[in-house]
């Protein structure tokens, strides 16, 4: 089992935090056209969401991707911690219990990846799609606030995915 640590934690809020920061459009332009740059944190956020369920128990190499993932990233973070501030390394970091994903969740997920996939490569949200996916593994299953919609998002897309297949448990 991979645990995801402070330092992966603290990657995942420094791609969240970068994120919003560049998407930030400034109070008056926000309040003048409120929907259209709304809309603009669409695909960050299906990406989120995308990569939180990554981290749900999903096998295969779907799972392994995203548990290397986790692995090398909260690494990374560990080491940006020691030699960027001084602090220790390796601190699991607390995770939250998530529901884990049925089989139709599963195949639900297994769509997802060609969907994120393919649009992170053909549109032009290309790298907030990315973005997105990336902090998703990170923060999908932390105990902050980002963590509690592991058990919604799992939720979901086991009750979407009996939906699709007709198959209810």
């Amino acid at each position: 089992m991979t645990y995801l640590t402070i330092g992966g934690v603290t990657v995942g809020l420094m791609i969240l935090a970068r994120f919003v920061a560049h998407w930030w459009p400034g109070r008056k332009a926000l309040m003048k056209d409120p929907v259209r740059h709304a809309s603009d944190l669409a695909p960050f956020l299906g990406a989120w969401a995308y990569g939180a369920l990554t981290v749900l128990g999903i096998g295969g190499i779907i799972g392994w991707i995203a548990r290397s993932a986790v692995w090398i990233t909260s690494w990374l973070g560990d080491v940006a911690l020691v030699w960027g501030v001084g602090t220790d390394a390796g601190q699991r970091a607390g995770g939250t219990v998530y529901l884990p994903l049925t089989q139709t969740g599963g195949a639900l997920v297994l769509i997802l990846t060609v969907i994120v996939m393919v649009t992170a490569k053909k549109s032009k949200h290309g790298k907030s799609i990315t973005a997105g996916a990336w902090c998703g593994l990170m923060l999908g299953t932390s105990a902050g606030v980002a963590g509690f919609a592991a058990v919604p998002l799992a939720t979901a897309a086991n009750w979407l995915g009996g939906a699709l297949y007709g198959v209810f448990v």
